[in-house]
């Protein structure tokens, strides 16, 4: 599929479209579960609920660390936000180290 295999919440919420070797790997995982037309192609897929899982899994449980997050905002929209990756000028100095290192003399 171009645009990914949407892939829904226990509760029907589209969460994600993720690609066919993200879904073959959370499906032996036994993460998923994955829903078929009539002649076999890919519908879409939906997250098992785990019966230790006090809260409803997100796709992102399973992707690691992100860097951005969903926020919201007292409004009742949604944001996406960046995490601090460090406390005021933490991380200052590693980044003109890594921005130094890959300039190139002319």
């Amino acid at each position: 599929m171009p645009n990914g295999i949407p892939l829904y919440t226990a509760e029907g919420e589209l969460a994600d479209r993720i690609s066919e070797q993200r879904m073959t790997r959370l499906e032996r995982l036994g993460l998923i579960q994955v829903v078929r037309h009539k002649k076999g192609r890919i519908a879409r897929c939906i997250l098992l609920r785990r019966p230790d899982a006090p809260n409803p899994m997100k796709a992102a449980d399973y992707l690691g660390t992100r860097y951005s997050f969903r926020e919201h905002l007292e409004g009742g929209h949604i944001a996406w936000s960046l995490k601090k990756l460090g406390h005021g000028d933490e991380l200052r100095p590693v980044f003109l180290q890594v921005v130094t290192d890959c300039l190139v003399n002319a």
